[in-house]
């Protein structure tokens, strides 16, 4: 990995890819495996802490968000900002344009479709696409 993505992202592991342009808050809160790629216009908001397994793939303007803001109109107003975590398994596939919420866990092996929004957590093994996203079959 060139030294700029090992300052940027200093826990991926070995032969991290990242087609530019990568936007990120801080990166030191990226987890990554080994052998894991970021296609083109990926924005993680990473406020705090991305997991990534091993050979996990992202496809174009793939969006990770972890900041969320207060549901109440007068606490959201004082700029209060926090946020949950995201765990994405080992030998996921997350299609071009998906976006994963915050606090969300996708399983082992799992494939998002492109262009769905991710709001709950998906289990290992399966397909899953829609808005809001949601199991469509497993596979094997």
């Amino acid at each position: 990995m060139l030294s700029a993505l090992r300052e940027l992202i200093p826990s991926a592991g070995e032969n991290l890819w990242i087609e530019p342009p990568f936007q990120c808050d801080y990166g030191y809160n990226i987890e990554a495996g080994d052998n894991v790629y970021f296609n083109f216009n990926c924005v993680f908001l990473d406020v705090t802490k991305v997991t990534i397994g091993s050979r996990t793939m992202f496809g174009p303007n793939v969006q990770i968000y972890i900041a969320m803001h207060p549901m109440d109109t007068v606490e959201r107003a004082s700029g209060a900002e926090y946020a949950k975590p995201i765990t994405i398994g080992e030998d996921v596939w997350v299609g071009g344009s998906a976006v994963i919420c915050p606090g969300v866990t996708i399983g082992n092996r799992s494939i998002i479709g492109a262009g769905n929004v991710v709001t709950r957590d998906i289990p290992d093994d399966v397909f899953a696409a829609g808005n809001p996203c949601r199991v469509i079959k497993g596979i094997e």
